[in-house]
């Protein structure tokens, strides 16, 4: 009765089966479950231990060898059959036994509540003594959210693995933040509004993302976020200029930097927005997120949209990786199977930079969390390009 899933029985309750039910009533009033259990027990083994003496006595008299014969034969026989066989048993197969026994347990109660009454008045009073709760003021802890990782990790075959990946992902959205995987502002696709109209254009027929920032001038300078296929549908129709597109534009939608994930979900489900421009304290840009970033974080990569997609990482026929300086850190340590340090710089290259304490040259070498890092481009003073021989499996 002590060693059933309580979950699991919880279950079989909740679809309708009658000795589950009848479980879950005895182990809510753990005393008196206590108490009819042992009653019998030590009724059973107490008259076993006398019938066995009178047995001894009468066959070889009453002396202390009869006695001792009587005292080990009674404890072989309790031990063995009943007390460790039917525990083993009864452990090992709880959730089959316990709806059956509940049935048998449940009269046994109802016809010994007299004595279990009884009983129990010296078990209450001890424990008042002793300063104690009772099984009736001890509330059940919720699990946290270690334990249900621990379940998780436990599950084995009863989950599949793809779905035990998702649910754990789940659970570590509230330690990432969107700095962790937002478009870096050097990356993002947005379109100038100062530029000619033919460049504009041309940018949105290319363009293969559905949603791009716009910008005046200097990319902190946001006008607003302008969907891709309403921009091309109003070309058609009239002549592409500055304010026709501002006409089509919607107000943007800023992060503060720093938010956890899965409060961000939230926010963009409340919002009902699916892009965001993540800002600093200052108001400075600082990059893209977009819903799709976030689901990816929980379900994995979706299938590449571009008919080019860009990797960050090339692998080279000596083992090593030749990296771009922008790739993430969280991404490379996915996907390259590394152990880069994810409590500070974002990217490689701000790995980089903190490590180095200088600005960096190309063919400097260093170790990264015991890996060799070999700087091999150097662009605008911000690495571009590094070798990575990640260790041997």
């Amino acid at each position: 009765m002590m060693a059933v899933n309580r979950y699991r029985l919880r279950h079989l309750a909740q679809t309708g089966h009658r000795g589950a039910r009848l479980a879950e009533w005895l182990l809510a009033q753990t005393d008196r479950l206590l108490s009819v259990i042992l009653l019998g027990n030590n009724l059973v083994n107490a008259a076993a231990a006398a019938l066995v003496t009178v047995i001894a006595f009468r066959l070889f008299g009453q002396n202390e060898v009869a006695l001792s014969l009587a005292t080990l034969t009674v404890t072989f026989l309790i031990l063995v059959f009943a007390e460790v066989t039917p525990k083993v048993i009864g452990a090992t197969y709880a959730e089959r036994i316990v709806p059956v026994v509940s049935y048998v347990l449940a009269v046994l109660l109802k016809l010994t509540s007299p004595a279990i009454w009884f009983i129990n008045l010296f078990v209450r009073a001890q424990i008042r003594l002793l300063h104690l709760k009772s099984t009736k003021d001890v509330v059940a802890e919720p699990m946290g959210v270690e334990e249900l990782r621990t379940l998780l990790a436990e599950s084995g075959s009863f989950l599949p693995t793809a779905h035990r990946g998702i649910l754990t992902n789940l659970f570590e959205l509230e330690k990432i933040t969107v700095d962790d995987v937002m478009c870096p502002r050097g990356h993002i696709e947005a379109i100038d509004l100062e530029a000619e109209a033919e460049e504009i254009r041309q940018q949105l027929i290319t363009s293969h993302h559905d949603r791009l920032p716009v910008y005046s001038g200097e990319l902190n300078n946001i006008q607003g976020i302008v969907e891709v296929r309403r921009a091309l549908a109003r070309i058609q129709e009239e002549e592409l200029d500055r304010h026709t597109l501002r006409e089509v534009l919607r107000a943007p939608y800023y992060v503060p930097a720093g938010t956890p994930l899965l409060t961000q979900l939230s926010h963009f489900q409340t919002n009902r927005q699916s892009l965001g421009l993540v800002v600093d304290e200052y108001g400075d840009l600082l990059g893209l997120i977009t819903v799709d970033d976030i689901l990816e974080e929980i379900v994995g990569e979706f299938a590449a949209m571009t008919p080019l997609p860009v990797t960050l990482w090339q692998p080279q026929a000596d083992g090593s990786y030749l990296v771009e300086g922008s790739a993430s850190l969280r991404e490379l340590n996915r996907k390259l199977n590394l152990d880069l340090p994810l409590d500070g710089p974002r990217t490689l290259n701000g790995l980089i930079l903190e490590h180095l304490e200088a600005i960096p040259e190309a063919g400097v070498s260093l170790k990264i969390a015991g890996l060799p890092v070999e700087i091999v481009q150097v662009q605008d003073r911000m690495v571009k390009t590094v070798r990575i021989t990640p260790r041997p499996a």
